[in-house]
């Protein structure tokens, strides 16, 4: 089953999704805004928003706490994936030039620290602690994976075991 079979009942949520999401990442610089425009062009396929939605709508329906919790889920992962550019030194991201390929490391470290606070402000505006606590866990989780991981690979000694809670802390 193809990705956009399942998504099509919350295709139309989805553009309103874009909107709050591009709202929730407006900043007074011009360098964010330059940056995150360049990041939101080359979006990638929105599945966790789309899971967000498509959650809500089985459960009851989809209402301004679950853009929230849409957007929070994106902002995360979005700010992870700048995060890893960097770790990575990863030139391209969805075939494009990285944002550390074009503004530096810096530059993307702050952004994605930039985008990461964007989410947690949205929820304490919203006072969704529920959200802030879910994703704090979740980040918390995928660090510590990423390190668990960079400390395997250094000792050369990793059992089964490890690199499946690796696995799943990394995807939290």
């Amino acid at each position: 089953m193809k990705l956009e079979t399942i998504i099509a009942p919350v295709s139309p949520q989805l553009k309103d999704f874009e909107r709050h999401f591009r709202l929730s990442l407006k900043s007074d610089v011009s360098l964010v805004d330059t940056v995150v425009r360049y990041m939101v062009k080359r979006k990638g396929k929105r599945i966790r928003p789309a899971l967000v939605l498509l959650s809500a709508e089985a459960v009851g329906g989809i209402s301004s706490s679950t853009y929230r919790g849409a957007a929070l889920v994106e902002l995360l992962h979005t700010a992870t994936l700048i995060h890893d550019d960097v770790v990575d030194e990863a030139d391209k991201r969805r075939g494009w030039p990285s944002i550390n390929a074009i503004w530096k490391n810096k530059v993307s470290v702050l952004l994605g620290d930039y985008v990461l606070s964007r989410g947690l402000l949205l929820s304490l505006e919203h006072e969704d602690i529920a959200f802030l606590h879910s994703t704090s866990t979740a980040v918390k989780r995928m660090s510590e994976g990423e390190l668990l991981q960079i400390q395997k690979t250094r000792q050369l000694n990793t059992y089964e075991e490890t690199y499946f809670q690796i696995i799943g802390d990394k995807t939290a």
